[in-house]
């Protein structure tokens, strides 16, 4: 599955949007400290939504307008479920 995922700090509240092939590899690596500098300094993390992509390309397309949304209204529509491509995560 290909998706575009946002994770929430549990320590701090900041978000992360990624997108990977694998959200449960992915996921684990985050908590792992695996990757970027930002989920390493920042996790643990909690996943709040994800959505389902068709490729990788649309993927990244949906990454970058995500991030560019971040801290706006479009971006709280997401993270409050209030989106219906967007799934929320089982736990949140």
């Amino acid at each position: 599955m290909i998706c575009v995922y946002i994770l929430q700090s549990i320590k701090n509240q900041k978000f992360y949007i990624g997108s990977t092939n694998n959200l449960e590899r992915r996921i684990k690596e985050h908590q792992r400290g695996i990757g970027c500098l930002y989920t390493k300094l920042n996790g643990p993390w909690k996943l709040i939504c994800f959505k389902k992509c068709l490729s990788i390309k649309e993927a990244r397309i949906e990454e970058k307008k995500i991030k560019s949304y971040k801290g706006g209204n479009a971006f709280k529509k997401i993270i409050y479920g209030e989106v219906a491509e967007w799934s929320k995560a089982a736990h949140c």
